[in-house]
Formats: structure tokens, C-alpha cells, sequence
């Protein structure tokens, strides 16, 4: 008789993606995770070129083509200061790939991966996959990661924890202290710490800091060109780390994957070299947004701690908020599906229009009246 593994029985579908399925067509879609700029057209045609060449008929080098990882290691040098060789850099299939492969190869069945509650869907998920154990840590008041509750949750089970800043489903950013924390903590229980930087071109107070820049043998970062360049249906991401851990990633890889999209890398090469203004445009639409929606949800007397980097705010709602929103046309998405310690929370994501947002903030307004 067919049946199915038991690390798929563990998870489901996303809650994230029920929401929509629930919402009407005309709906405001403020759930998604997914920038509403078009691809810059440097990289589409950067792409088309390569196609036209027949540059992209075959696989690329399974960790993908040398031009893309140049690219991606001068990127980490301009943004972070740290040198990255490019033969330790993986291209991937979208930054999701990248955390699969991270967790994967790191991880044995039984063990445990400290992860963010609430936090990004698929920490939880991979990790199971994986036939590891999540370990849920909730987050301080002001939804930042707390480095004492990571390393107090500790044991000598764990083979992996995961920060996420700027973070998805908060918006919070980690300072520099909590940064060197992670690293410390890292290296000091010898466990591997996954930062997860998709969001780092956004940042709106305060800087991105990434925990490589402190430590390196102990931390792998993730990253996807998904959000920085509004490319998440491109599907290319990239994890780096130092070279043993590259090497036993591409193993995975080479086997799930083989390598990235030839198109993609392209199109990802020229999107790093290319003129970056266009990450500047989305950073000011993200902050005039951002400040639309804080003040949209203080006049509906919603408490929610001030964003600070990605498109997302996590306002403290009332029950019921979310159905009544959905009912009236605006989806957001239940804090819970981002793990337990999301409960009494929404996430609001501001990759919309501002004519669409103060539209919904409107209606969010009228919602939270109507469940008091």
C-alpha cells in the first residue's frame, strides 16, 4: 500500500497561502511577500542576450557560472565589507534553495535548529524535512531576536539556529550588538548560525549587519536577488559559507538542483553589476509605505513596533481582526501561520501601491472597530 514519508506528514501548506485561497478576486492583497516593481530592464535583457547567444542551452558549473559568483562575492564586499572568494558561493533556485541546502547538509535526524517565533514559514519546515526538530524561540517585546534566548536555548542537540534581519514577518532589524552576539554564540557552542539577508538592501534606520562580518568559519549566509531586485519569479538566491560547508552544500545541490536557471544567472549577473539605483527607488517607496501604514494603523488604535528594513508591519490586533479584514476586502495574514508566539499579531505586508494602501488602511481601520 502507498503512503507517504513521515517528515512530509509533518508539515502542511502554508497558512500564508490558505489566506489568499479564502479572499475574494478583487481583494487588496496586502499577504504577499513579493515586491510590486518590475525586474530592472538591464537584467531582463541581460537574459535575453545570453538566450539569443545560446549561452543558456546547457547546465552552467553546478555552483553556477563563475561571471554570477564574482558578482555575488563584489556584492558582499561592497555591502558588508568581507571578502568572499567566489568558489565559495552556491547560485540557487530563489533563497529558498539556499536555506534547504544550508539546513540539509547541516542537519542529522533528531537534531535541532533554534529557530524565530514568529519567523519566516519555511525555517520550521525545511528544518522537518530535514528530519530535524525545530526549536521555536520567541521574540523581545519589539519582535527583534534575542541572542540570550538563542543561546539559552541551546543543547548539545543543536546543529543549527537561524537569524533573520531585516525580518520576515517583522520587519525588525537586528543592531550591530545583538549581530556580534549571534557570531560569538556561534562560534563559542560550535553551532552553525543561518542568517538569512534576503531583505538587507532595505533597511530604513539604523544599518544591515551580517554576522559573517564578525565570524566566518560558523556562519553561512542566504541571500536571493527575489527581493533586492524584484526578481522572485526568476528564482535565484545564493548561500555562502566557508568552503568545507560549500562543499558538502553543492553535494546537495548537485543532486536536487544541478544547477540554478542559465537565464537567471544572467539576468542576476547583470542586476549586482548594473546601476543599483533602482534598489535606492524601492528603499524610499518601502519608507514613504512604511510610515503610510504606521500611521494608518495608530489611527485605528493598533500597537505596532516601528518596522525598521523589508515591506512588512506586525501589528498586536484584536480577535477575529483578520476574518473581518478578509471579509471586507483586504488580506493580511494571521500571526500565528508564522508560528505560535505570532498569535494576536497580523502581518501587513506594504509591497502595494500607496493609493492601495491608504485605501486599506481605511477598511483595516473599520475592521478593528468592528471586532472591539
Amino acid at each position: 500500500m502507498t503512503r507517504f514519508s513521515d517528515r512530509v506528514e509533518r508539515i502542511s501548506i502554508s497558512g500564508i497561502r490558505e489566506v489568499f485561497e479564502a479572499a475574494g478576486e478583487d481583494a487588496i492583497n496586502l499577504g504577499l511577500g513579493q515586491p510590486d516593481f518590475p525586474t530592472p530592464e538591464h537584467a531582463g535583457h541581460a537574459a535575453v542576450e545570453a538566450i539569443e547567444a545560446g549561452d543558456t542551452d546547457g547546465y552552467t558549473s553546478n555552483k553556477g557560472t563563475r561571471g554570477l559568483r564574482e558578482a555575488i562575492a563584489d556584492r558582499h564586499a561592497a555591502d558588508q565589507g568581507v571578502d568572499v572568494a567566489p568558489d565559495d558561493v552556491i547560485a540557487t533556485a530563489g533563497g529558498s534553495e539556499a536555506l534547504h541546502l544550508a539546513i540539509e547538509a547541516h542537519v542529522d535526524a533528531g537534531e535541532e535548529v533554534i529557530i524565530p517565533d514568529p519567523g519566516f514559514v519555511a525555517y520550521d519546515a525545511l528544518t522537518k524535512l530535514a528530519g530535524g526538530e525545530p526549536v521555536p524561540v520567541p521574540l523581545r517585546e519589539d519582535l527583534t531576536i534575542d541572542p540570550a534566548a538563542v543561546e539559552e536555548a541551546i543543547t548539545p542537540d543543536t546543529a543549527a539556529f537561524v537569524v533573520n534581519s531585516p525580518g520576515n514577518p517583522t520587519g525588525t532589524v537586528s543592531p550591530e550588538a545583538d549581530v556580534r552576539e549571534f557570531a560569538r554564540i556561534a562560534r563559542e557552542h560550535d553551532v552553525l548560525c543561518i542568517s538569512d539577508e534576503v531583505y538587507a538592501p532595505f533597511v530604513f534606520d539604523g544599518e544591515h549587519r551580517s554576522p559573517m562580518e564578525f565570524e566566518r568559519e560558523h556562519v553561512v549566509v542566504v541571500d536571493a536577488c527575489s527581493k533586492r531586485y524584484s526578481m522572485t519569479g526568476w528564482r535565484l538566491g545564493w548561500v555562502t559559507g566557508a568552503t568545507d560547508r560549500i562543499e558538502r552544500m553543492l553535494r546537495v545541490h548537485q543532486y536536487v538542483q544541478a544547477c540554478a536557471s542559465a537565464p537567471a544567472q544572467y539576468a542576476a549577473e547583470a542586476a549586482l553589476t548594473g546601476p543599483q539605483g533602482v534598489v535606492d527607488e524601492m528603499r524610499a517607496a518601502y519608507e514613504r509605505r512604511r510610515d503610510l501604514v504606521l500611521e494608518g494603523l495608530a489611527d485605528a488604535g493598533l500597537e505596532c513596533p516601528t518596522p525598521q528594513g523589508a515591506f512588512y508591519a506586525m501589528p498586536r490586533v484584536p480577535e477575529g481582526f483578520v476574518e473581518e479584514c478578509i471579509d471586507r476586502g483586504v488580506i493580511v495574514v494571521p500571526g500565528e501561520a508564522f508560528g505560535e508566539h505570532g498569535a494576536g499579531h497580523a502581518r501587513i505586508s506594504y509591497a502595494a501601491g500607496e493609493a492601495e494602501l491608504e485605501e486599506a488602511m481605511g477598511i483595516i481601520a473599520e475592521a478593528a472597530e468592528a471586532v472591539r
